[in-house]
């Protein structure tokens, strides 16, 4: 029993074996060597454990390096490569997918598979894609996409299933090429195909040594060959034989050097046929420079040729600058004769000269020569209008017909238009040349009755041009060379006007018709010339719009007038008023000058009311932002606006509601024979009626006799300004008149 207790206590200790005393000597060795040979077979054990697990440690750091290695290159492959789980989750997108939709990452793994699938697309994918469940089984397909952005890319995607050792599906891989500049390429493929077999023009193509190789349709159905009877041959089996070695040794200069051709050729039939074709030919060339292919297009225009219209125009048009020659300008002279004839309006007839332009031919050569002559036709064409005629006479004299002259000034901006555009430099190629133009001007049928006369007075004009020193106009009519000559002067004394201070403006009163009261005036410039004393406003103000001066001339007189207007205010009446003119050139350039005029009115602590703009009822026809902005402006600022020479312009009356107008002034024209029971009695009532109804106050301009103002006082007319009441008058005399009327009340 204790033995028993024993060996159950040494096995709790971790013993193994045990001997019993006594025991036998050979026991204990069999015993030791039983568990030398275990301890031996442990440590071995140890050893190969051991061994095992460095091997596991490395193949799994093998694994996991293939594995980053395989995740790296999928991330950064060319393809665009996704993996979506069965619930069609995207779980994996590489960079390059990721790029072709235009989506982060966190973007594509957040989507379903067919989000980013172009709806035109999604069926036949969705279609596809469930062949993927078969085992072993895969698709391709060529599908587009859509962009965040809108923009569709063509892909050529491959998909297959993901299954796991027991065969499910797990998922699917998807790897997509981007086909997009494929398809495109396709596309104009297709599209350059379809125009070579359905073009209306011939087309031949023939490799680098000229022989053909393929023509179209339209080549068969002009030539009368077909494909397989020109194909492997050259082109000179066209030939007409009407062309000499030169005309092709030029040809084919101009293809080897330029890389095209472009010209009339005749070339012959199957049938025998001579026809004209409008030839071009361009060439293909390699990479490196060499030539690949001859491309040539060509068109039947024997018709063309052949026909009264080609004959024409060759024989009336110049054909360096396209200008009417001589016999189309003849003609065309005669038809504007006629047509003034009948229209009772002057035809001016402009003979022009280039000067220098010998020396251009001379020193540059004719090449350039004609450079020259086509420019100077452009330009001269933009000083024209569409019905006028500008011919080519020869060399370098030209010929302008100006027809329907209602406006003599008119002819001189022409002219002097011409000679400003001429006198610019023209570049001819790598040089760069001057020349002038001297011109002669003579009227039909003030000057010559014939067309001989009108050439020999135009031609002798010009020369007296050159005469004078060239770059100029001169005027046959000795009364229009005096009129050009003195209109010229008064331009440049016009320029030094404003600088000299010969400017002064006069005041005309405006009546109040129902008091008398004179309470506002109209501004009027006047130029105290040096030498001719004081000239009106209606011998320099055209000149003044056709130069642009009268934007300067306008501000000065504004600025007299809101002065002058503040110092009568101050003086006579608080609410005086003073108008000022505003021609349509004034007006549509008033950007800078309204700020100058605010910032005027806001140094003189002057009021807008005290001012009152003048415009004319074309301005009304112009619904542009600017005018409506400009009208508003002076709204807001209290300047008030009047309606000029009512009823001679163009018709207002639906304007008048559109825009804040406070006056209308009824033109001198209505006035001038006022009388009871007339027309024109009539529609001054019925402009004042009309004004009243939409709360305008009338001015009558022009009244010079008392029956003219009790007419207009009795048709309600609110105030009348004219002879009848004062002419205008300066600064210092139209205060004695206020305070005349002042003394008088």
């Amino acid at each position: 029993m204790r033995d028993a207790q024993l060996q159950f206590k040494g096995y709790e200790l971790g013993a193994v074996d045990y001997l019993i005393k006594p025991f036998e000597p050979h026991v204990l060795q069999s015993k030791v060597k039983v568990f030398c040979e275990l301890y031996r077979q442990r440590r071995e054990l140890e050893t190969h454990q051991q061994q095992l697990e460095s091997k596991i440690r490395e193949r799994v750091a093998q694994l996991r390096e293939s594995e980053a290695r395989f995740r790296e290159l999928t991330m950064h492959a060319p393809t665009g490569i996704f993996q979506i789980d069965c619930a069609g989750n995207c779980v994996f997108a590489n960079s390059r997918w990721c790029e072709m939709l235009d989506l982060s990452a966190e973007q594509a793994l957040g989507q379903g598979w067919l989000q980013p699938i172009h709806p035109a697309d999604r069926d036949a994918l969705k279609a596809i894609w469930c062949g993927a469940v078969v085992p072993d089984s895969q698709w391709t397909m060529d599908y587009r996409v859509l962009r965040p952005d809108g923009a569709v890319l063509w892909v050529n995607g491959t998909t297959a299933a993901l299954r796991n050792e027991n065969g499910m599906v797990t998922g699917y891989l998807g790897n997509n090429l981007d086909i997009t500049a494929r398809k495109q390429a396709e596309e104009s493929l297709q599209l350059a195909s379809l125009v070579y077999q359905n073009s209306s023009e011939a087309m031949m193509v023939s490799d680098a040594d000229g022989t053909i190789i393929t023509v179209n349709p339209s080549f068969t159905e002009l030539t009368g060959y077909q494909p397989d009877e020109v194909i492997g041959k050259t082109p000179n089996i066209l030939k007409s034989g009407r062309h000499g070695e030169a005309f092709y040794q030029a040809m084919w200069h101009a293809i080897n050097t330029t890389g095209h051709w472009r010209g009339e050729i005749w070339n012959r039939r199957k049938n025998g046929e001579v026809f004209a074709e409008l030839l071009t030919i361009n060439t293909i060339t390699n990479k490196d420079g060499t030539i690949y292919r001859h491309v040539a297009l060509f068109s039947d225009i024997t018709k063309k040729k052949e026909s009264d219209e080609l004959i024409w125009q060759q024989a009336n048009f110049d054909s360096l600058t396209g200008l009417p020659n001589r016999r189309m300008f003849l003609d065309r002279l005669a038809q504007e004769m006629k047509k003034s004839d009948r229209n009772g309006l002057p035809l001016a007839l402009i003979f022009l000269d280039l000067d220098h332009f010998k020396d251009v031919n001379d020193t540059l050569g004719h090449a350039k020569g004609d450079i020259l002559l086509k420019d100077a036709t452009r330009r001269m064409l933009g000083c024209v209008r569409e019905t006028d005629t500008v011919a080519r006479m020869g060399g370098d004299e030209f010929t302008i017909i100006l027809g329907g002259v209602d406006d003599s000034s008119s002819i001189e901006r022409v002219a002097q238009n011409i000679l400003g555009k001429l006198a610019e430099p023209f570049y001819l190629e790598s040089e760069l040349a001057y020349v002038s133009a001297s011109i002669g001007i003579t009227l039909y049928p003030t000057d010559a009755k014939d067309i001989e006369g009108l050439l020999k007075n135009a031609d002798q004009a010009m020369y007296a041009t050159k005469d004078s020193g060239r770059n100029n106009v001169s005027y046959f009519t000795p009364a229009m060379q005096e009129a050009a000559q003195k209109r010229m002067r008064l331009t440049n004394d016009l320029r030094q006007a404003l600088l000299a201070n010969q400017f002064c403006v006069h005041y005309q009163p405006i009546v109040e018709m129902t008091t008398g009261a004179v309470h506002k005036a109209e501004a009027l410039v006047r130029w105290l010339h040096p030498e001719r004393g004081l000239i009106g406003p209606s011998e320099f103000i055209p000149i003044a719009e056709d130069t642009g001066m009268i934007i300067d001339i306008g501000n000065w007189v504004f600025r007299q007038a809101a002065q002058q207007v503040l110092r009568w205010r101050k003086a006579f009446h608080p609410a005086f008023q003073i108008s000022v003119n505003n021609s349509p050139i004034q007006f549509h350039n008033l950007d800078e000058s309204r700020h100058a005029w605010r910032e005027l009115m806001r140094e003189l602590g002057l009021p807008g009311q005290g001012i009152v703009v003048e415009i004319t009822e074309g301005l009304l026809l112009d619904t542009s932002t600017a005018v409506t902005g400009l009208l508003l402006e002076f709204r807001d600022a209290g300047i008030q606006v009047s309606l000029d020479d009512f009823g001679t312009g163009y018709s207002s009356l639906s304007y008048l509601q559109q825009f804040d107008i406070d006056f209308l002034k009824i033109d001198r024209s209505f006035v001038q024979h006022l009388a009871l029971n007339t027309k024109n009695m009539a529609l001054c009532e019925a402009i004042i009626a009309m004004a009243h109804k939409l709360g305008l106050r009338v001015v009558a301009e022009g009244v010079e006799t008392d029956q003219q103002s009790v007419l207009l006082h009795d048709a309600g007319c609110d105030y009348a300004q004219g002879f009848l009441f004062s002419h205008p008058l300066p600064p210092d005399e139209f205060e004695t008149l206020l305070c005349a009327k002042r003394h008088a009340a």
